[in-house]
């Protein structure tokens, strides 16, 4: 079958001990660039998009223009739900947010997320704002036998 990927994990591998997980999903915020985010506006209208991000070790970066769908979902609600990866290799992260001016965050942060992701939104004027999700759950899982203990992270304290 030309041009068909083989899987990246084989569906008969036995699930990956959660200690494994833990680092496999703390890998992906390190190196990956491009989250989704799922927000909600207050009456419960969902809507979703792909930021890029910075993780600085306990919380992700992110950036959207104020007055954009994501950004009026996040600053009314102050809660999201994101998703790294592939669904056959997916880490998902529900966090709480905290809103800041595009030019009220230390500089060396700006300059972080500008170094990672190519995109420096402090260029393209106050209408941008930084969205700082901090994670209160994360889960990760490969195939339906990783469902059980899912769980890596809850209340904001990990569990392996």
């Amino acid at each position: 079958m030309s041009g068909t990927a083989a899987p990246a994990h084989p569906t008969n591998a036995g699930p990956r001990p959660r200690a494994l997980r833990r680092r496999d999903a703390e890998d992906r915020l390190a190196h990956d660039v491009d989250v989704w985010v799922a927000s909600a506006s207050p009456d419960g209208a969902p809507y979703l998009v792909p930021l890029s991000f910075d993780w600085d070790g306990t919380a992700l970066l992110l950036a959207t223009p104020a007055d954009s769908p994501t950004g009026r979902n996040l600053a009314a609600t102050g809660v999201a739900r994101l998703a790294l990866g592939p669904t056959r290799d997916v880490v998902m992260i529900e966090g709480t947010v905290e809103v800041h001016g595009i030019d009220t965050l230390p500089a060396e942060q700006g300059d972080r997320f500008a170094a990672r992701t190519g995109f420096d939104p402090r260029t393209l004027g106050a209408r941008y704002r930084w969205f700082r999700i901090t994670p209160r759950r994360v889960q990760a899982w490969r195939e339906e036998n990783e469902l059980s203990g899912r769980d890596l992270m809850r209340d904001g304290h990990w569990l392996v």
